[in-house]
């Protein structure tokens, strides 16, 4: 009777075990519900605050159909302005689009930013969602974790080495499925977790657009010594 109890436990237990790709599914469903996010098309004003320093104002333009990004960001006296559109890329300084290769060096300006930058924001703003791109390799077992006191789910996250190198942790709420932290690490040249890397990001607050849940708040800090980098704002 106590064989036919134990196995009846141990039945259930596994039967709550999730996998990461449930997780991910499940997070999905939290975050766009209706699928919107791969025919995004919005824009989203960001402003990011940095521990002595003036703050940079963002207004990041996204259109997936069609292959646009379009990013212009404000900071002190100084607005920079990249577009992508389809395979066409155009910078601007302060309003003058026709700069010269002396321009862009000292302003360290130059298309390969451009699309680093579209890169970013898609990859940030368009979490959990993005996690199901070709190249992410999902690691199958979810962990349980205790962060800053909360308890979560967690998905750890590498990718394919013509894509990137750094390992990923992003943990959800265990009854929301809310995303609500981030981290990564950089790896060595074996692909070594190398612990003194990285940073993590606590995220807070939601902003719904095109009926998506986006994070409004991010805080950045450093995994080694918790050092505040900065927060990034959202707006709508």
């Amino acid at each position: 009777m106590k064989i036919i109890l134990l196995f009846c436990i141990c039945s259930i237990s596994f039967a709550q075990e999730i996998t990461g790709k449930e997780l991910l599914e499940k997070a999905i469903q939290y975050h766009d519900p209706d699928n919107n996010w791969s025919r995004f098309n919005g824009t989203l004003l960001v402003t990011m605050e940095t521990p002595n320093s003036s703050h940079r104002y963002s207004r990041i333009q996204i259109n997936l159909p069609e292959a646009y990004f379009n990013v212009k960001a404000s900071k002190d006296s100084k607005t920079t302005e990249y577009t992508l559109d389809k395979q066409k890329c155009s910078i601007a300084l302060n309003g003058k689009s026709n700069l010269t290769d002396a321009e862009l060096k000292t302003n360290n300006l130059s298309c390969e930013r451009a699309n680093l930058y579209k890169n970013y924001y898609t990859y940030l703003y368009g979490l959990p969602m993005k996690l199901k791109d070709p190249g992410t390799l999902i690691n199958p077992k979810v962990e349980k974790k205790t962060f800053k006191g909360q308890d979560y789910l967690v998905l750890n996250v590498s990718y394919e080495d013509n894509i990137g190198t750094d390992i990923w942790y992003f943990y959800f709420n265990p009854e929301t499925y809310a995303l609500e932290v981030y981290q990564f690490y950089k790896t060595d040249d074996d692909g070594s977790l190398k612990k003194d890397s990285g940073e993590y990001i606590l995220l807070s607050d939601v902003e719904i657009i095109n009926n998506i849940k986006i994070p409004k708040i991010r805080k950045w800090y450093y995994n080694k010594d918790n050092g505040y980098l900065g927060t990034d704002i959202l707006k709508q």
